[in-house]
């Protein structure tokens, strides 16, 4: 058994029997079912982390506000990082102390198959680290690369495990649904995806030393490809951008993914400012 501490960032979409924004937006009428869910499944896998040697757990809400796990009812052994604005948003807390990364809830990028997928906000079409198109996956992944920790599972629908598998090479992926629309799924229940995920936890976390962290490029790129030309005038308001001509992709040439993934925030909640009157 190793002695290990483990890094949870848990995003909501991809939660098993989440199928539609009713359940992920904190207006809605699902959205309580949503978030006891969530929960329920966060303890399956910090549990399971617990069982394998963790000697710590930190789990990062990433969803939204990022305020949706409910504290009180989560593992007493585990820490939560809750509430926005967080400086790294998705991966706040995570460094090279860390041994393993576990993606939970997760779903696929903007403008591919799976429910709800999207990058970041609705207005995000593409995202780009050099000319790779990414996720917040693959954003999330890259940071945890930059400090030499790997990403050993990902959890959420068919489509996010299709996308982990082909950019994580031997990461260990878990679909609790499966992708009928961008808003419905067949899943598996909440006792069923439990059993799944506590299993596959701990066969990912024994697997730690044959899954390579998947390193950033040196002085990456970056470039965001909004839905609409306002979205990227907004984005390129922030020092060091340039519009693409012809499009409407906002650039930036970053010193390392860290600061590509602070330029991204900014890019993005600066994009949603946008009206459309």
């Amino acid at each position: 058994m190793l002695l290990m501490k483990v890094y949870i960032s848990v995003d909501m979409e991809g939660i098993t029997g989440l199928g539609d924004y009713t359940y992920v937006s904190s207006n809605e009428k699902n959205y309580e079912r949503g978030r006891r869910i969530m929960t329920q499944e966060a303890n399956v896998v910090i549990e399971a982390a617990f069982q394998q040697g963790a000697t710590e757990v930190v789990v990062n809400d990433s969803h939204s506000k990022m305020n949706n796990l409910m504290i009180e009812e989560l593992h007493p052994d585990a820490s939560l990082i809750t509430g926005d604005v967080k400086p790294y948003s998705m991966v706040q807390g995570l460094d090279g102390n860390m041994d393993a990364v576990i993606l939970l809830g997760y779903h696929a990028r903007a403008g591919q198959r799976g429910v709800m997928a999207h990058s970041m906000t609705w207005g995000a079409r593409n995202m780009y680290i050099n000319d790779t198109p990414i996720g917040e996956l693959g954003f999330n992944s890259y940071v945890a690369g930059y400090y030499g920790v790997p990403v050993v599972m990902v959890a959420g629908d068919d489509c996010v495990s299709e996308e982990a598998a082909a950019l994580i090479q031997g990461v260990h992926t878990v679909a609790v649904k499966k992708t009928i629309s961008r808003s419905s799924v067949k899943s598996l229940t909440p006792a069923r995806a439990g059993t799944l995920l506590k299993q596959k936890t701990a066969i990912a976390l024994q697997d730690i030393e044959n899954i390579a962290p998947l390193a950033p490029p040196d002085q990456p790129v970056l470039k965001v490809e909004f839905t609409n030309y306002g979205q990227a005038e907004w984005a390129n308001l922030m020092p060091g951008t340039s519009i693409i001509p012809g499009t409407c992709i906002v650039a930036y040439q970053a010193k390392d993914i860290l600061e590509a993934y602070q330029a991204m925030l900014v890019m993005t909640e600066l994009a949603m400012r946008t009206t459309f009157c």
